[in-house]
């Protein structure tokens, strides 16, 4: 795996091939590895809000790191390797999905309004998080994103897309 700048031209951006793949489970002998771009996806985080105005999380495929790993960067970073989503019930929301991906294009899409995930940390301990509203609907966005599915896929309808334009400072 190569070293990776922090810069937002490092984000895959709709049409390249890989964000439709499928990725690998991480192994515990990979962890030094993928500590630094653990930093880099979380400094990234940070690039992005601040050009956009939004960005909470990016999932590893979305810079060509085809891992189960997602980071979320909201206070602290977070490291989510090897996630796995359940629903306690059926209930969803319909919602505006924004993508790294497609920074200035909005998709309305169903999400879950629960979920729960389980996954190891950076210390590959065992983690079990419940999460509801928006903290639901972005772990299922950057989970998605691991196995090759964007917003765009789950738009509610042909009518379900609108343009973003972030405010200039």
């Amino acid at each position: 795996m190569k070293s990776l700048d922090v810069g937002l031209e490092n984000i895959l951006l709709l049409g390249d091939p890989r964000l439709r793949e499928n990725c690998s489970p991480v192994v515990p002998e990979e962890l030094d590895v993928l500590d630094h771009f653990v930093d880099q996806m979380a400094s990234l985080i940070v690039t992005f809000r601040k050009t956009y105005g939004k960005g909470r999380a990016i999932a590893a495929p979305q810079i060509g790191l085809l891992k189960n790993l997602i980071v979320i960067n909201i206070d602290n970073p977070v490291a989510l390797y090897n996630p796995t989503l359940s629903f306690p019930h059926n209930k969803q929301v319909e919602l505006w999905d924004d993508c790294m991906s497609f920074p200035n294009l909005m998709v309305r899409v169903k999400r879950y309004d629960k979920c729960t995930v389980n996954f190891k940390d950076r210390d590959w301990k065992d983690q079990h998080w419940e999460l509801e509203g928006d903290m639901s609907e972005l772990l299922q966005h950057e989970y998605d994103h691991l196995r090759g599915v964007l917003a765009i896929d789950r738009a509610i309808d042909k009518d379900a897309f609108k343009w973003f334009v972030p405010a200039t400072p």
